[in-house]
């Protein structure tokens, strides 16, 4: 796998998104997540998004791979602490290298203190997901959970996790679900408020338009699944 230094200056293409301006919110963000590793673990979002996040990656991981006994290449963007990781690492199901990826530098390092001295322990990389560090066909699965909204440039970053897909390789893509009154409210107002700054939004992009950002960077059998009453959070599936 070629691993090669990430930069931080394509243009922004997002449809019917609002235009961030993508520097101030990626600061905006790394240093958020950066004061909030060390305890990012207790924190309520947790049990209220993370562990439904979680769960519901791990039940369409274990439907597709449950029959196939070869390893998978698995990569967590906007990992954090690396618990998802963990929890594959700990499963029935035969991964062979798991790789997460996070613009916190703060979280990297807590997910390295996490599993060191376990075996087959995941690599934790700090770098930008519009500029994934990795070969083109590196991976069979990409996760990504409750960090899409901080990407300013949604459609860019959605092409550059197919290019690293293997063919049939799965993208699994969890975010807000804004497209009911629970989810406006949680997301659109009280979120939006608190991570966003006056050069830019963060955005919650709709179930309709994730959709159409999977089918414009040539994912196939697409398909999306809602969960949770009051903190709505939504699925995206796509295959390579």
């Amino acid at each position: 796998m070629r691993m090669t230094e990430a930069h931080n200056n394509r243009s922004d293409d997002v449809p019917h998104a609002p235009k961030p301006v993508g520097h101030a919110v990626k600061h905006r963000a790394r240093s958020q997540f950066d004061g909030w590793a060390r305890t990012y673990d207790r924190s309520i979002v947790q049990h209220l998004l993370f562990q439904p996040a979680y769960r519901m990656f791990m039940e369409e991981l274990y439907r597709w791979r449950k029959d196939d006994p070869a390893p998978f290449d698995l990569l967590d963007i906007g990992c954090g602490t690396g618990s998802w990781l963990a929890m594959v690492a700990g499963s029935i199901l035969p991964s062979n290298l798991l790789i997460g990826l996070d613009y916190s530098g703060s979280m990297c390092e807590v997910a390295h203190g996490k599993s060191r001295g376990i075996e087959d322990a995941p690599v934790f990389v700090n770098g930008d997901s519009e500029h994934l560090p990795f070969a083109d066909g590196s991976f069979d699965v990409v996760t990504c959970s409750h960090s899409f909204h901080h990407y300013p440039h949604q459609a860019a970053t959605i092409r550059e996790m197919r290019r690293i897909l293997r063919p049939g390789g799965r993208l699994m893509l969890i975010d807000g679900f804004r497209d009911n009154v629970i989810g406006w409210v949680l997301f659109d107002v009280f979120i939006t408020k608190a991570e966003s700054t006056p050069q830019g939004r963060v955005f919650h992009a709709p179930w309709s338009q994730m959709r159409r950002y999977f089918e414009d960077a040539g994912f196939r059998d697409i398909r999306q699944h809602k969960t949770n009453i009051w903190a709505p959070i939504f699925l995206t599936i796509g295959v390579a």
